[in-house]
Protein backbone atom coordinates (compact mmCIF):
# COMPACT_ATOMS: atom_id res chain seq x y z
CA UNK A 1 0.00 0.00 0.00
CA UNK A 2 2.90 2.38 0.55
CA UNK A 3 4.07 1.90 -2.57
CA UNK A 4 1.10 2.45 -4.49
CA UNK A 5 0.62 5.69 -2.09
CA UNK A 6 4.26 6.21 -3.32
CA UNK A 7 3.61 6.41 -7.12
CA UNK A 8 0.95 8.06 -6.85
CA UNK A 9 2.09 10.87 -4.99
CA UNK A 10 5.05 11.08 -8.03
CA UNK A 11 2.33 10.95 -10.35
CA UNK A 12 1.04 14.39 -9.00
CA UNK A 13 4.24 16.02 -8.77
CA UNK A 14 4.46 19.57 -10.01
CA UNK A 15 5.53 19.41 -13.50
CA UNK A 16 7.87 22.57 -15.11
CA UNK A 17 6.14 23.82 -18.49
CA UNK A 18 8.49 22.09 -20.49
CA UNK A 19 7.65 18.44 -18.80
CA UNK A 20 4.19 19.57 -19.31
CA UNK A 21 4.65 20.15 -23.10
CA UNK A 22 6.70 17.00 -23.24
CA UNK A 23 3.67 14.98 -21.24
CA UNK A 24 1.11 16.38 -24.14
CA UNK A 25 2.94 15.20 -26.95
CA UNK A 26 3.27 11.90 -25.03
CA UNK A 27 -0.57 11.57 -24.42
CA UNK A 28 -1.35 12.52 -27.99
CA UNK A 29 1.28 9.98 -29.54
CA UNK A 30 0.06 7.05 -27.10
CA UNK A 31 -3.87 7.92 -28.24
CA UNK A 32 -2.36 7.89 -32.15
CA UNK A 33 -0.93 4.35 -31.47
CA UNK A 34 -3.90 3.20 -29.90
CA UNK A 35 -6.16 4.49 -32.44
CA UNK A 36 -3.45 2.15 -35.02
CA UNK A 37 -4.49 -0.43 -33.59
CA UNK A 38 -1.93 -0.92 -30.56
CA UNK A 39 -2.65 -2.11 -26.94
CA UNK A 40 -1.36 0.45 -24.41
CA UNK A 41 0.63 -1.46 -21.27
CA UNK A 42 2.06 0.59 -18.87
CA UNK A 43 5.43 -0.39 -17.23
CA UNK A 44 5.99 2.03 -14.51
CA UNK A 45 8.41 1.38 -11.56
CA UNK A 46 8.48 4.58 -9.52
CA UNK A 47 11.27 6.77 -8.20
CA UNK A 48 10.99 5.66 -4.61
CA UNK A 49 10.64 2.22 -5.69
CA UNK A 50 13.83 2.48 -7.90
CA UNK A 51 15.81 4.34 -4.64
CA UNK A 52 15.06 1.91 -2.53
CA UNK A 53 15.68 -0.94 -4.07
CA UNK A 54 19.13 0.28 -4.88
CA UNK A 55 19.83 0.93 -1.35
CA UNK A 56 18.72 -2.71 -0.74
CA UNK A 57 21.13 -3.69 -3.47
CA UNK A 58 24.29 -1.24 -2.43
CA UNK A 59 25.95 -3.19 0.03
CA UNK A 60 25.56 -6.86 -1.95
CA UNK A 61 26.45 -5.40 -5.03
CA UNK A 62 29.30 -3.46 -3.38
CA UNK A 63 30.65 -6.54 -1.47
CA UNK A 64 30.25 -9.21 -4.32
CA UNK A 65 32.23 -7.23 -6.75
CA UNK A 66 35.29 -5.60 -4.31
CA UNK A 67 35.78 -9.71 -3.40
CA UNK A 68 35.91 -10.31 -7.21
CA UNK A 69 38.32 -7.49 -7.05
CA UNK A 70 40.30 -8.90 -4.80
CA UNK A 71 40.53 -12.54 -6.37
CA UNK A 72 41.88 -10.98 -9.71
CA UNK A 73 44.25 -8.40 -8.12
CA UNK A 74 45.15 -9.33 -4.40
CA UNK A 75 46.58 -7.03 -2.73
CA UNK A 76 45.68 -3.72 -4.79
CA UNK A 77 42.77 -2.67 -2.70
CA UNK A 78 43.47 0.35 -0.04
CA UNK A 79 41.59 3.38 1.27
CA UNK A 80 41.59 6.45 -0.97
CA UNK A 81 43.90 9.11 -0.54
CA UNK A 82 42.16 12.64 0.27
CA UNK A 83 42.74 13.34 -3.85
CA UNK A 84 40.99 10.23 -4.52
CA UNK A 85 38.40 10.94 -2.65
CA UNK A 86 37.66 14.36 -4.81
CA UNK A 87 38.22 12.80 -7.93
CA UNK A 88 35.67 9.87 -7.22
CA UNK A 89 33.11 12.54 -6.02
CA UNK A 90 33.92 15.27 -8.72
CA UNK A 91 33.72 11.83 -10.89
CA UNK A 92 30.15 10.80 -9.89
CA UNK A 93 28.47 14.40 -10.65
CA UNK A 94 30.53 14.31 -14.16
CA UNK A 95 29.49 10.73 -14.75
CA UNK A 96 25.70 11.33 -13.49
CA UNK A 97 25.94 13.86 -16.36
CA UNK A 98 27.70 11.72 -18.60
CA UNK A 99 24.78 8.84 -18.02
CA UNK A 100 21.86 10.50 -19.31
CA UNK A 101 24.00 11.47 -22.64
CA UNK A 102 24.73 7.83 -23.03
CA UNK A 103 21.15 7.39 -22.55
CA UNK A 104 20.13 10.13 -25.23
CA UNK A 105 22.88 9.44 -27.65
CA UNK A 106 21.94 5.59 -27.97
CA UNK A 107 18.31 5.67 -28.51
CA UNK A 108 18.82 9.03 -30.67
CA UNK A 109 20.27 5.92 -33.32
CA UNK A 110 17.38 5.04 -33.70
CA UNK A 111 14.85 7.67 -34.26
CA UNK A 112 13.00 9.11 -37.05
CA UNK A 113 15.03 12.84 -36.28
CA UNK A 114 18.04 11.71 -33.84
CA UNK A 115 18.71 13.77 -31.12
CA UNK A 116 16.00 16.21 -31.77
CA UNK A 117 13.59 13.19 -30.20
CA UNK A 118 15.72 13.28 -27.17
CA UNK A 119 15.57 15.47 -24.02
CA UNK A 120 16.95 16.00 -20.80
CA UNK A 121 15.10 16.88 -17.30
CA UNK A 122 15.30 17.33 -12.92
CA UNK A 123 13.26 16.18 -10.94
CA UNK A 124 14.16 18.33 -8.02
CA UNK A 125 11.69 16.43 -5.66
CA UNK A 126 14.13 13.73 -5.82
CA UNK A 127 17.25 15.50 -7.16
CA UNK A 128 16.73 13.01 -10.54
CA UNK A 129 18.40 13.72 -13.70
CA UNK A 130 16.86 12.42 -16.51
CA UNK A 131 16.67 11.16 -20.66
CA UNK A 132 13.39 10.89 -22.25
CA UNK A 133 12.87 9.30 -25.97
CA UNK A 134 9.76 11.43 -27.94
CA UNK A 135 9.28 8.90 -29.81
CA UNK A 136 8.43 5.04 -29.68
CA UNK A 137 11.18 2.05 -30.17
CA UNK A 138 11.29 -1.34 -31.22
CA UNK A 139 12.39 -3.09 -27.81
CA UNK A 140 15.74 -3.98 -28.70
CA UNK A 141 16.78 -0.33 -29.29
CA UNK A 142 15.01 0.67 -25.98
CA UNK A 143 16.70 -1.98 -24.09
CA UNK A 144 20.10 -0.49 -25.45
CA UNK A 145 19.65 2.97 -24.78
CA UNK A 146 18.61 1.79 -20.96
CA UNK A 147 21.58 -0.31 -20.33
CA UNK A 148 24.39 1.20 -22.13
CA UNK A 149 24.92 3.74 -19.45
CA UNK A 150 25.90 0.36 -17.41
CA UNK A 151 27.82 -0.84 -19.88
CA UNK A 152 29.84 2.10 -20.52
CA UNK A 153 30.17 3.23 -16.95
CA UNK A 154 29.36 0.67 -14.69
CA UNK A 155 30.92 -2.82 -16.06
CA UNK A 156 33.56 -1.97 -18.48
CA UNK A 157 35.25 -0.02 -15.83
CA UNK A 158 35.10 -2.17 -13.21
CA UNK A 159 36.58 -4.79 -15.53
CA UNK A 160 39.59 -2.57 -16.09
CA UNK A 161 40.02 -1.57 -12.48
CA UNK A 162 40.48 -5.65 -11.67
CA UNK A 163 43.01 -5.50 -14.84
CA UNK A 164 44.82 -2.47 -13.24
CA UNK A 165 44.47 -3.42 -9.67
CA UNK A 166 43.05 0.36 -9.50
CA UNK A 167 41.07 0.93 -6.42
CA UNK A 168 39.97 4.57 -7.25
CA UNK A 169 38.19 3.20 -11.08
CA UNK A 170 36.68 0.20 -8.65
CA UNK A 171 35.04 2.72 -6.55
CA UNK A 172 34.06 5.03 -10.04
CA UNK A 173 32.62 2.11 -11.98
CA UNK A 174 30.89 0.84 -8.57
CA UNK A 175 28.86 3.91 -7.92
CA UNK A 176 27.85 3.77 -11.78
CA UNK A 177 26.60 0.32 -12.02
CA UNK A 178 23.97 1.07 -8.73
CA UNK A 179 23.26 4.55 -10.27
CA UNK A 180 21.65 2.56 -13.43
CA UNK A 181 19.72 0.24 -10.95
CA UNK A 182 16.77 1.76 -12.18
CA UNK A 183 17.15 1.35 -15.56
CA UNK A 184 18.18 -2.43 -14.96
CA UNK A 185 14.70 -2.43 -13.11
CA UNK A 186 12.51 -0.98 -15.82
CA UNK A 187 14.33 -3.79 -18.87
CA UNK A 188 12.97 -6.19 -16.05
CA UNK A 189 9.58 -4.86 -16.25
CA UNK A 190 9.85 -5.12 -19.94
CA UNK A 191 11.25 -8.61 -20.43
CA UNK A 192 8.75 -9.73 -17.98
CA UNK A 193 5.99 -8.73 -19.89
CA UNK A 194 5.97 -11.71 -22.15
CA UNK A 195 3.42 -11.76 -25.14
CA UNK A 196 2.75 -13.32 -27.97
CA UNK A 197 2.20 -10.28 -30.36
CA UNK A 198 3.94 -9.87 -33.49
CA UNK A 199 4.91 -6.16 -32.80
CA UNK A 200 6.14 -4.40 -29.87
CA UNK A 201 7.15 -0.93 -29.18
CA UNK A 202 8.42 0.86 -26.33
CA UNK A 203 7.43 4.38 -25.71
CA UNK A 204 9.54 6.42 -22.34
CA UNK A 205 7.56 7.91 -20.21
CA UNK A 206 8.55 11.57 -20.46
CA UNK A 207 7.81 12.96 -16.65
CA UNK A 208 7.71 9.05 -14.75
CA UNK A 209 10.15 6.38 -14.36
CA UNK A 210 9.19 3.68 -16.67
CA UNK A 211 7.46 3.22 -19.98
CA UNK A 212 4.77 2.05 -22.07
CA UNK A 213 4.43 -0.95 -24.20
CA UNK A 214 3.05 -0.70 -27.33
CA UNK A 215 1.97 -4.31 -29.33
CA UNK A 216 -0.47 -5.82 -31.99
Amino acid sequence: MKKDKAYEQEKKRKLSPREEQRLARFETVCAEMEQKGYRKRELMIGIVKANVITMLLAIPLCVAAILLFLAVSPGSLHSLSLTEMIIWLVSFFALTVVHEGIHGLTWSRFTPNGFRDIDFGFMKQYLTPYCTCATPLSKGAYIAGALMPLIVLGILPWIVSMIMGSTLLLYISLVMILAAVGDMLIVLEILKARSDAQEQLIYDHPTQAGCVLFER
